[in-house]
């Protein structure tokens, strides 16, 4: 460095070339570390900001964007459930904004709703255990994961028979997300059911989200069967509503026939699910006289139902359908409307017996129970509604106050999600890690010992053919691996060596790159080292140990490290030559997992593999650089 300092005091020219040599090599470094920031960013994000580049994650700074990527996850991702939970009209999770506070007494009355424990497990629904575009494994699916692990043991098999499932791991247990508003699902029933009502019931209340069907009905429903624009809506029904927020959805029937009275029941006749609907002793007749016509004879009704009853009768209208079997079946064609087949009569639930049997209902007569009035409501809580009738449940308000006192915690999910989601597979893999381990030991092995061996008769023994070797180890080079796999492949199988440690270690064995190298390194250790070694007594393999390998540590570094970057990031050879799953290597799995994630998986996966190559070079750059300098020196 002076002597750099003093040319550059008598050589200005010289100050400004070097000026320009720091910053170009500055330049580059950021060109370096740019993207790597951006790679480290997306390995946190979702689908709500996955298109964002930013340097830092948003959410880590801006509450408004956390809050976004907590709605997106507590949805499971799905606007329709987002909809249908709030009552409102959501375009995309980039452009939802926090709810103006509440009071603190009305959210706290929907909470003490809920503790009440008086709404049905199908009325909640969990939370951040789907997630279909973001792709990656959310907090309550995990905590399901451990909850099952931990009432079944570490064994799969355990919780398969327990549940009558066939799962292959811990993860590979999912939970779809919990939408029985609309009559195509039912929930889960038997031992994996009662589980997941239990893991639900030990859940706080900001993992559960409330179904309401009237938002269901207003949302989804009438937008569908007229327009978005509450205009067609108002003109068929005679109405002047501002949108749809403002139709309300009756327990009953309207009295009055017309639009509305046909709407509703055109949506609980075909569109509800039963789960929501009530049927009043009023319509037990109407019941049975369907059963009869049916099925004929009771005995014909026991031998399908597995019941004793003597008459029709006695059978009973259920105040709940069960969630599957032949009674759910029954009961929804009544409920739609079943021709008989010999007499053309047709047999359907009547209408002014059917009810809604709503999370909002509830709410309200609990609220009317509590308060009497909605002007004493209204004082006590500090709502402005004019009726029961309009109250929703304040469970957006009550999300966004539980938001706001976990929002610490929230971060650390998102920022370490994506990487559980690696660890966790890498984890379950646990063949792939090992055979990772004994793939790389195995290849840097044979490296030190193969390619230094041959390097070392190229250097002593000057035979007339040693530049005719050395073009040909060097023509290897020519020839990229992909050329080369199919014949090894074919090679190896006549030899019966795929799915072996052999059949990833041979084919690489020696490297003409290496050779090269380590030829051109012996070639400048001092000949009188051997001349000396030879007049001690010294064989020729105590002197390849003691004297060649001894000083070639720099360059033996270099080839170790090529040996192993070359092995722990082999995928397509790998895949090709082992293709039973128990021989996989951590890049197949690691493929494996990113064929089936999203970017912020990917990018965690490709951040947490560079890690080994990143470690190793750290530990060994001070032996690398030697590697570099001494034979520019020598």
């Amino acid at each position: 460095m002076p002597i750099i300092s003093e040319i550059g005091r008598r050589h200005p020219g010289v100050r400004i070339l070097i000026g320009c040599i720091y910053a170009a090599l500055i330049a580059g470094a950021v060109t370096m570390i740019y993207p790597f920031l951006l790679m480290a960013s997306g390995s946190m994000k979702s689908a709500v900001d996955s298109r964002t580049l930013d340097v830092v994650p948003a959410f880590l700074l801006d509450d408004t964007v956390l809050y976004r990527k907590h709605i997106e996850g507590l949805f499971n991702e799905s606007l329709d459930a987002l909809r249908c939970a709030y009552d409102i009209e959501a375009v995309s999770f980039e452009l939802l904004d926090p709810p103006e506070a509440a009071d603190a007494r009305w959210v706290d009355e929907w909470r003490k709703f809920l503790s009440t424990g008086s709404l049905p497990s199908h009325a909640l629904a969990c939370g951040y255990v789907w997630a279909p575009v973001s792709r990656t494994v959310p907090s309550e699916l995990r905590a399901f994961r451990r909850f099952a692990a931990e009432r079944f043991g570490s064994a799969i098999g355990d919780a398969n028979r327990a549940w009558g499932t066939e799962f292959v791991n811990w993860n590979a247990v999912f939970v779809l997300p919990e939408n029985y508003l609309q009559r195509v699902r039912m929930p889960p029933t038997g031992p994996f059911g009662q589980s997941l009502e239990e893991f639900k019931a030990g859940r706080r209340a900001g993992d559960l989200y409330s179904l309401l069907p009237g938002a269901f009905y207003r949302r989804q429903y009438l937008r569908a069967l007229y327009t978005p624009d509450i205009a067609e809506y108002n003109r068929t029904h005679g109405a002047a509503h501002a949108d749809y927020s403002e139709v309300l959805l009756p327990e009953t029937a309207p009295s009055m026939p017309g639009p509305e009275r046909d709407d509703w029941e055109r949506f609980v006749r075909h569109t509800l699910n039963p789960l929501w609907i009530r049927v009043e002793l009023s319509g037990a007749d109407s019941y049975r006289r369907f059963l009869r016509a049916k099925y004929g004879k009771i005995a014909v009704l026991n031998r399908r139902y597995e019941s004793k009853f003597r008459s029709f009768s006695e059978v009973p209208l259920l105040e709940q359908v069960p969630f599957e079997g032949l009674v759910l079946s029954d009961w929804t064609s009544w409920l739609e409307g079943w021709r008989d087949p010999r007499t053309q009569v047709e047999h359907r639930a009547p209408l002014e017996s059917l009810r809604i049997h709503s999370v909002e209902g509830l709410f309200r007569g609990r609220l009317a129970k509590e308060f009497g009035s909605v002007e004493v409501m209204n004082e006590r809580l500090g709502t402005r509604f004019a009726a029961f009738e309009q109250v929703m449940p304040p469970q957006r308000e009550a999300h966004y106050a539980d938001f706001l006192s976990r929002r610490a915690a929230l971060r650390r999910e998102f920022a370490t999600r994506n990487f559980r989601t690696v660890a966790d597979h890498i984890l379950v893999h646990g063949r792939g890690v090992l055979n990772t381990v004994i793939y790389c030991s195995l290849s840097v092995l044979f490296a030190l010992l193969v390619n230094p061996l041959a390097a070392y008769a190229l250097s002593r023994y000057r035979m007339r053919s040693n530049y005719k070797i050395l073009l040909f180890l060097m023509l290897t080079m020519a020839f990229p691996p992909m050329v080369t796999q199919i014949p090894v492949f074919l090679m190896l199988r006549r030899l019966h060596l795929l799915n072996t440690f052999a059949a990833l270690i041979l084919p690489a064995l020696a490297n003409g790159y290496s050779i090269f190298l380590l030829k051109g390194f012996f070639d400048s250790l001092p000949r009188e080292l051997y001349e000396n070694a030879q007049l001690d007594g010294a064989g020729e393999w105590t002197m390849f140990w003691r004297i060649t390998m001894a000083l070639s540590k720099p360059i033996l570094a270099v080839i170790a490290l090529q040996a192993f970057t070359l092995a722990y990031a082999n995928f397509m050879y790998a895949l090709l030559i082992c293709q039973d799953e128990k021989m996989w290597t951590l890049m197949v799995w690691l493929y494996q997992l990113q064929e089936r994630s999203g970017p912020g998986v990917i990018h965690a996966s490709l951040l947490i593999a560079a890690i080994p190559t990143f470690v190793v070079f750290v530990l060994c750059q001070k032996i690398i650089l030697r590697g570099i300098v001494v034979p520019v020196e020598r």
